[in-house]
């Protein structure tokens, strides 16, 4: 078995695949206070609760955007599993060819994100991927990962609302029965879920002029469902992508 970890700065994620079946799957907090021991002994009540002994895991795949807690991660996985995490960055053999600027910019998800794009839809494609930031990724026909926009995901507006003012609270991620608010808790939701629908659809529509007409769509993170019941501009809606490419990249580099 092959357990994946994506360490994003609001969730981290974890998935378990035997073979190519992404069986059991887990979303955690983010906690940058957490030490390697408190983690080791978490994963290790995880697998646990997936079925895994130690003695099953073939290998641990790791990406991660928080620096801080990669090298925590790296520490539980080697003491409590025996395990040298597989870690994902630029440099490993993707299958995708990045033409970003400075390719070590981009973001370990947003590689296993085009990566798992190329192999099970292919391209042209525009990857929406709703997390702490919520990014636009853009793939061409020929594996190329152009760049794309990088938006405030909408925890982050809905926390700068609360915040940042005297009188509006934190309220249910969900979307109102109306677009038009009756009261404040619903016309916070309608900013927030449908504002996000319309900046993605805006997003989308622009990023086709470049791609091309035949762009698939597809939404991943946490989020993805959520805005996705609003809108019918998604192609896919696949929550754990990034998983997936994960399991992709390990498979390619071993």
């Amino acid at each position: 078995m092959l357990l994946t970890i994506d360490i994003g700065n609001t969730t981290l994620t974890l998935g378990l695949f035997e073979g190519q079946k992404l069986g059991a799957r887990w979303r955690l907090a983010t906690d940058q206070q957490r030490l390697p021991d408190e983690y080791g002994l978490q994963i290790l009540g995880l697998l646990q609760n997936g079925g895994c002994s130690i003695a099953q895991l073939d290998g641990v795949c790791l990406s991660s955007v928080v620096p801080p807690i990669t090298n925590r991660i790296i520490t539980a996985c080697k003491q409590y599993l025996n395990q040298d995490p597989f870690v994902v960055d630029y440099s490993i053999k993707t299958g995708v060819k990045i033409l970003y600027e400075n390719p070590s910019a981009v973001g370990s998800d947003r590689i296993c994100d085009a990566a798992a794009v190329l192999q099970l839809y292919g391209g042209p494609a525009c990857v929406v991927d709703f997390g702490t930031a919520t990014t636009f990724n853009a793939i061409t026909q020929a594996g190329e990962y152009l760049g794309g926009a990088i938006s405030p995901g909408i925890n982050i507006s809905a926390e700068a609302l609360y915040t940042h003012t005297a009188k509006l609270q934190r309220v249910e991620m969900v979307a109102p029965a109306e677009v038009i608010g009756r009261n404040t808790v619903n016309a916070i939701q309608s900013g927030l879920v449908y504002g996000y629908v319309s900046l993605v659809e805006g997003m989308v529509a622009r990023f086709r002029k470049v791609l091309g007409e035949d762009m698939k769509v597809i939404a991943t993170g946490g989020y993805a469902e959520i805005v996705g019941r609003e809108t019918a501009v998604f192609n896919i809606i696949a929550p754990w992508l990034t998983l997936y490419g994960m399991r992709i990249l390990w498979d390619m580099n071993h």
